[in-house]
């Protein structure tokens, strides 16, 4: 089936990333919160609130969307699983792809704002703290898709390695 919503968000935010914020900063980590970050960056008590801020106002609404999201994507594996007429299923999967795309841009405009906060000698250092951070606290591997016991959803074959 279709990659997950994570790993669609991930592979956004790392293309983002290239461009502004490493991935880590994207995916979870409160970086605006964290002493070292903090105090490497060169943060002030007012950026890290301002950041905060933008993170605060935005999240309600993402996991609105999110919620949605799953909603509609569950409908879609519905009608899938039930063998739905094809133009049913294309209309769901219209509907699941508008919200992904607007939790994206929600997710893009955060992060253009939590940027707009730091000066660009901060832009400039940001990658390489990150960078550092990465290496100081790996993240642990992803189990397999649990929701579907491993299996990418066709007629209970499993998934395939090149995928």
């Amino acid at each position: 089936m279709r990659p997950s919503f994570i790993g669609r968000v991930l592979t956004a935010a790392l293309f983002w990333g290239a461009c502004t914020i490493p991935a880590a900063a994207q995916t979870g980590f409160p970086w605006w919160t964290n002493d070292k970050v903090v105090r490497e960056l060169g943060l002030t008590s007012e950026q890290s609130t301002r950041i905060d801020n933008v993170f605060r106002d935005s999240l309600p609404q993402m996991r609105q969307s999110k919620q949605e999201l799953d909603r509609q994507e569950a409908e879609l594996s519905r009608l899938i699983e039930t063998n739905a007429d094809e133009a049913q299923v294309v209309r769901q999967v219209d509907k699941v792809e508008a919200v992904r795309a607007s939790l994206n841009k929600m997710r893009t405009i955060q992060l253009v704002r939590m940027r707009q906060v730091l000066t660009s000698k901060q832009k400039d250092k940001f990658k390489a703290v990150f960078e550092q951070w990465q290496r100081d606290n790996p993240r642990p591997p992803r189990p397999p898709n649990t929701k579907d016991g491993g299996r990418d959803g066709r007629e209970g074959k499993p998934r395939t390695e090149n995928r």
